[in-house]
């Protein structure tokens, strides 16, 4: 089996501008970390269900973070309009155009990466992947 590569790191700051995210900071814990834009129907269909399952999930086991990607937006607005419009209130950071994007590799929106608590990327996932698969996916870190 091929050894898992590490996620590269990155500084965002969050949708509101008030934070700056290091991911190395998350080291510990396994990481859902899923790109996205507001004008995607397939990150629109996405987010719903990880809606859900942030509401749901147990933080000591696992963190949840998106990344929009703001290159890919219409508007500066858009994104925090977006998850206005549709009540989300999982962590979202404000990509810097698609540096973080292209640094893992993405090719469209929305890309899902399980990292593992050494924030190695175990699984990738693309913007045609069921959300079941995604779950799969993170499934054997939350049973540890």
């Amino acid at each position: 089996m091929k050894e898992a590569k590490t996620a590269p790191d990155f500084e965002l700051s969050t949708l509101d501008g008030e934070n700056q995210v290091r991911l190395h900071e998350w080291k510990g814990k396994p990481v859902m970390l899923t790109f996205w834009a507001s004008w995607c129907p397939d990150s629109h269909r996405d987010l719903a269900k990880k809606q859900s399952f942030y509401e749901n999930l147990d933080q000591d086991k696992i963190q949840f973070l998106t990344v929009n990607v703001t290159g890919r937006e219409g508007s500066v607005d858009a994104p925090a309009q977006f998850m206005e419009e549709n009540g989300y209130t999982f962590p979202v950071l404000r990509d810097v155009n698609t540096k973080t994007y292209d640094k893992y590799q993405c090719m469209g929106v929305p890309t899902t990466f399980i990292l593992d608590e050494d924030l190695r990327i175990i699984n990738r996932f693309n913007d045609k992947a069921a959300f079941v698969d995604i779950i799969k996916g993170v499934e054997p870190l939350l049973v540890r």
